[in-house]
Protein backbone atom coordinates (compact mmCIF):
# COMPACT_ATOMS: atom_id res chain seq x y z
CA UNK A 1 0.00 0.00 0.00
CA UNK A 2 1.86 3.29 -1.16
CA UNK A 3 1.33 6.85 1.12
CA UNK A 4 -1.27 8.10 -0.35
CA UNK A 5 -3.44 5.35 -0.31
CA UNK A 6 -2.68 4.87 3.62
CA UNK A 7 -3.84 8.60 4.08
CA UNK A 8 -6.76 8.07 2.17
CA UNK A 9 -7.75 5.35 4.16
CA UNK A 10 -8.02 7.26 7.38
CA UNK A 11 -10.90 9.72 6.64
CA UNK A 12 -12.52 6.72 4.93
CA UNK A 13 -13.06 5.12 8.51
CA UNK A 14 -13.73 8.04 10.12
CA UNK A 15 -16.06 10.03 7.84
CA UNK A 16 -18.84 6.98 8.38
CA UNK A 17 -18.16 6.75 12.09
CA UNK A 18 -18.96 10.37 12.88
CA UNK A 19 -22.19 10.20 9.81
CA UNK A 20 -23.82 8.18 12.45
CA UNK A 21 -23.09 9.89 15.61
CA UNK A 22 -25.83 10.10 17.31
CA UNK A 23 -27.88 13.76 17.97
CA UNK A 24 -28.37 14.64 21.64
CA UNK A 25 -32.26 15.92 22.36
CA UNK A 26 -34.37 16.07 25.56
CA UNK A 27 -37.81 17.44 25.56
CA UNK A 28 -38.29 18.09 29.46
CA UNK A 29 -41.39 19.67 29.25
CA UNK A 30 -44.61 21.11 26.41
CA UNK A 31 -45.51 24.30 26.70
CA UNK A 32 -48.43 23.67 28.12
CA UNK A 33 -46.95 21.62 31.14
CA UNK A 34 -44.50 24.65 31.11
CA UNK A 35 -47.62 26.99 31.96
CA UNK A 36 -48.76 24.87 34.74
CA UNK A 37 -45.38 24.60 36.64
CA UNK A 38 -44.84 28.62 36.09
CA UNK A 39 -47.99 29.62 37.54
CA UNK A 40 -49.95 26.67 39.02
CA UNK A 41 -52.65 28.51 40.51
CA UNK A 42 -53.44 29.78 37.19
CA UNK A 43 -57.54 29.45 36.38
CA UNK A 44 -56.74 30.08 32.55
CA UNK A 45 -53.79 31.45 30.01
CA UNK A 46 -54.91 33.78 27.42
CA UNK A 47 -52.75 33.36 23.95
CA UNK A 48 -50.95 36.65 22.48
CA UNK A 49 -48.53 36.92 20.12
CA UNK A 50 -46.45 40.63 20.17
CA UNK A 51 -45.32 41.24 16.85
CA UNK A 52 -42.34 43.81 17.88
CA UNK A 53 -42.45 47.00 15.60
CA UNK A 54 -38.92 48.97 14.35
CA UNK A 55 -39.13 51.00 17.01
CA UNK A 56 -39.29 48.65 19.85
CA UNK A 57 -36.74 46.23 18.48
CA UNK A 58 -34.79 48.99 18.61
CA UNK A 59 -35.79 50.17 22.08
CA UNK A 60 -35.23 46.64 22.99
CA UNK A 61 -31.89 45.71 21.64
CA UNK A 62 -30.41 49.28 23.08
CA UNK A 63 -31.94 48.48 27.32
CA UNK A 64 -31.14 44.94 27.18
CA UNK A 65 -28.10 45.47 25.06
CA UNK A 66 -29.27 42.08 23.54
CA UNK A 67 -29.85 41.62 20.03
CA UNK A 68 -33.55 40.90 19.11
CA UNK A 69 -33.41 37.58 16.45
CA UNK A 70 -37.50 36.97 16.20
CA UNK A 71 -39.85 39.67 15.95
CA UNK A 72 -42.45 37.84 16.39
CA UNK A 73 -43.17 36.75 20.27
CA UNK A 74 -45.95 33.94 21.30
CA UNK A 75 -46.93 34.44 25.39
CA UNK A 76 -49.55 33.28 27.60
CA UNK A 77 -51.15 35.76 30.39
CA UNK A 78 -51.96 33.29 33.23
CA UNK A 79 -54.90 34.65 34.98
CA UNK A 80 -56.50 33.47 38.12
CA UNK A 81 -60.32 34.52 37.35
CA UNK A 82 -60.28 38.32 36.59
CA UNK A 83 -56.92 38.94 38.43
CA UNK A 84 -53.86 39.08 36.42
CA UNK A 85 -50.98 36.69 37.58
CA UNK A 86 -48.76 37.43 34.53
CA UNK A 87 -47.00 36.43 31.25
CA UNK A 88 -45.48 33.20 30.12
CA UNK A 89 -42.97 34.42 27.43
CA UNK A 90 -41.76 31.42 25.16
CA UNK A 91 -38.05 32.16 23.65
CA UNK A 92 -35.32 30.27 21.68
CA UNK A 93 -31.76 30.92 22.28
CA UNK A 94 -28.58 29.19 20.68
CA UNK A 95 -26.59 26.88 23.47
CA UNK A 96 -23.44 25.93 21.27
CA UNK A 97 -24.82 24.82 17.96
CA UNK A 98 -28.23 24.22 18.34
CA UNK A 99 -31.25 25.94 19.88
CA UNK A 100 -32.57 25.83 23.83
CA UNK A 101 -36.08 26.13 23.73
CA UNK A 102 -37.31 27.51 27.37
CA UNK A 103 -40.11 29.58 28.92
CA UNK A 104 -39.60 32.43 31.64
CA UNK A 105 -42.60 33.61 33.97
CA UNK A 106 -42.69 37.43 34.18
CA UNK A 107 -44.73 38.00 37.41
CA UNK A 108 -47.46 41.31 37.28
CA UNK A 109 -44.56 43.11 38.88
CA UNK A 110 -42.19 42.72 36.01
CA UNK A 111 -39.66 40.09 38.11
CA UNK A 112 -38.74 36.58 36.77
CA UNK A 113 -40.90 33.90 38.69
CA UNK A 114 -39.52 31.32 36.92
CA UNK A 115 -37.97 29.33 34.06
CA UNK A 116 -38.43 26.29 32.70
CA UNK A 117 -35.99 24.45 30.22
CA UNK A 118 -38.61 23.01 27.37
CA UNK A 119 -36.35 21.11 24.77
CA UNK A 120 -32.55 21.57 25.19
CA UNK A 121 -30.82 19.83 21.87
CA UNK A 122 -26.98 19.90 22.62
CA UNK A 123 -24.48 17.36 23.69
CA UNK A 124 -23.11 19.29 26.76
CA UNK A 125 -24.28 22.26 29.19
CA UNK A 126 -27.77 20.47 30.24
CA UNK A 127 -27.08 21.50 33.25
CA UNK A 128 -28.69 24.62 32.82
CA UNK A 129 -31.40 22.40 33.86
CA UNK A 130 -30.60 22.20 37.16
CA UNK A 131 -33.22 24.08 39.77
CA UNK A 132 -30.46 25.74 41.56
CA UNK A 133 -28.87 27.28 38.68
CA UNK A 134 -32.56 28.12 36.78
CA UNK A 135 -33.73 30.08 40.64
CA UNK A 136 -31.17 32.13 40.26
CA UNK A 137 -33.08 34.11 37.99
CA UNK A 138 -35.99 34.78 40.26
CA UNK A 139 -37.08 37.73 41.63
CA UNK A 140 -34.84 39.23 38.63
CA UNK A 141 -36.38 42.46 37.00
CA UNK A 142 -35.33 44.64 33.57
CA UNK A 143 -33.10 46.91 35.33
CA UNK A 144 -30.79 44.24 36.97
CA UNK A 145 -27.90 43.96 35.36
CA UNK A 146 -28.56 39.88 34.87
CA UNK A 147 -24.88 39.54 33.75
CA UNK A 148 -23.33 35.71 33.87
CA UNK A 149 -20.44 35.50 36.10
CA UNK A 150 -21.55 39.10 37.96
CA UNK A 151 -25.12 37.66 39.26
CA UNK A 152 -25.51 34.87 37.74
CA UNK A 153 -23.19 32.01 37.80
CA UNK A 154 -21.44 30.59 35.62
CA UNK A 155 -21.58 26.49 35.29
CA UNK A 156 -18.66 24.95 33.81
CA UNK A 157 -18.89 23.11 30.65
CA UNK A 158 -22.26 24.89 29.88
CA UNK A 159 -20.74 28.64 29.39
CA UNK A 160 -22.39 29.57 26.13
CA UNK A 161 -26.01 27.96 27.24
CA UNK A 162 -25.33 29.80 30.58
CA UNK A 163 -24.94 33.10 28.81
CA UNK A 164 -27.36 32.62 25.92
CA UNK A 165 -30.01 32.13 28.47
CA UNK A 166 -28.76 34.74 30.60
CA UNK A 167 -29.41 37.24 27.50
CA UNK A 168 -32.06 35.99 26.58
CA UNK A 169 -34.28 36.43 29.88
CA UNK A 170 -32.68 39.81 30.07
CA UNK A 171 -33.96 40.42 26.30
CA UNK A 172 -37.39 39.30 27.69
CA UNK A 173 -37.54 41.42 30.53
CA UNK A 174 -37.32 44.27 28.51
CA UNK A 175 -39.68 42.97 26.37
CA UNK A 176 -42.48 42.64 28.93
CA UNK A 177 -41.99 45.97 29.61
CA UNK A 178 -42.23 47.39 26.10
CA UNK A 179 -45.06 45.37 24.62
CA UNK A 180 -46.40 43.01 27.32
CA UNK A 181 -46.80 45.03 30.58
Amino acid sequence: MNDLNRWLLVPAIILPAAASAPAFAVQYLSIEQARGVLFPSATQFDSRTLTLTDAMRSTIEAQSGVRVRNTTIKAWQARLNDQSLGWVVLDEVYGKHEFITYAVAIGADGAVKGIEILDYRETHGGEVQNPKWRAQFIGKKAADPLKLDEDIKNISGATLSCRHITDGVKRLLVTWEVGLK
